[in-house]
């Protein structure tokens, strides 16, 4: 007997997207540091809600247990890597800043070349990157899951990982493909998974 799965998961991914960008657009908008606060403070929160949604998004499509162990793994780094970043960033290098002390470029979030913005780069460019496609690389199993979904998982990955590349080695301005991978391509895999419906036997 079949019955639907629980939709709690992606409509947990549309809400992290959305509040995500909203959260973006509401520091672009003010410039205020408490509004950049929000936006760090979601960055770090959006790390383990996105490992909960890949981890769905890997029963979905029915990705082998290697797979699947994989991109756990990769998640994994990108939650450390870009809590690391943040936490330092809103607890010292900010904190700094405030108190007057003149804190080098290379050592602040929103800056390029950084320390802080290459290891949130590491994360969601490179590690989000091999994430997704851990999602799409079993695309050739035609007997289970969703192959739209594999499919749209493979863009997702090459958006991240040519953002990172890009930004590292020829133009910061590159990295804005890889948001499109790990924000409005999350957004469309889990508005999919709702209006597909997942099936279990």
């Amino acid at each position: 007997m079949e019955r639907k799965n629980n939709i709690i998961i992606p409509v947990t991914g549309i809400v992290t997207c959305v509040m995500y960008f909203a959260s973006v657009a509401f520091f672009l908008t003010t410039g205020w540091e408490a509004a950049l606060t929000v936006w760090e403070l979601m960055t770090i929160v959006s790390g383990p809600l996105v490992l909960l949604v890949m981890t769905e998004l890997c029963e979905y499509v029915c990705a082998p247990v290697m797979w699947q162990k994989m991109m756990t793994a990769f998640m994994s780094c990108v939650c450390a890597l870009t809590g690391a970043a943040h936490i330092v960033n809103i607890s010292v290098t900010r904190r700094l800043i405030r108190e007057g002390v003149e804190v080098p470029l290379f050592f602040q979030i929103g800056q390029w070349p950084s320390l802080e913005m290459a290891i949130d780069y590491l994360a969601w460019g490179f590690f989000m990157g091999l994430s997704f496609l851990c999602l799409s690389l079993p695309v050739l199993n035609r007997s289970e899951g969703d192959r739209y979904i594999k499919i749209i998982s493979l863009i997702c990955g090459i958006l991240c990982l040519m953002g990172f590349s890009g930004a590292l080695i020829i133009n910061e301005n590159l990295w804005y493909l890889a948001p499109m991978g790990y924000g409005v391509g999350l957004l469309v895999l889990c508005i999919l998974m709702i209006r597909r419906g997942k099936r279990w036997e």
